[in-house]
């Protein structure tokens, strides 16, 4: 697991605090993929950011969705870390050969 994730886990336990249901995680983690498809949109497609309007970071979005997939991970007993080598795995084998 990794260490972010486990500390999130120990920070909700020792405040008490519940996860979210699936739903309201699933609620959060379209707003926050939607503020990051905002800035990607600001950054390099043609809706420019309004006056005004409040400094984004990919670093800070990117941060708030990881957040709240660990969030989701962690009511499922999922290993992020596992997860992603799995993912990387089978990748690799399905695109050995593709580019």
């Amino acid at each position: 697991m990794i260490k972010e994730q486990q500390v999130l886990d120990e920070w909700f336990k020792a405040k008490g605090w519940p996860y979210w249901s699936p739903h309201e995680i699933l609620a959060r983690l379209m707003e926050e993929t939607g503020e990051f498809a905002r800035l990607v949109n600001h950054e390099y497609g043609p809706k420019k950011k309004k006056d005004g309007e409040a400094t984004q970071d990919f670093e800070d979005e990117l941060g708030d969705i990881l957040y709240t997939l660990a969030c989701f991970a962690n009511t499922h007993h999922i290993d992020l870390d596992s997860a992603l080598a799995r993912s990387l795995e089978k990748v690799a084998g399905r695109d050995k050969d593709r580019f």
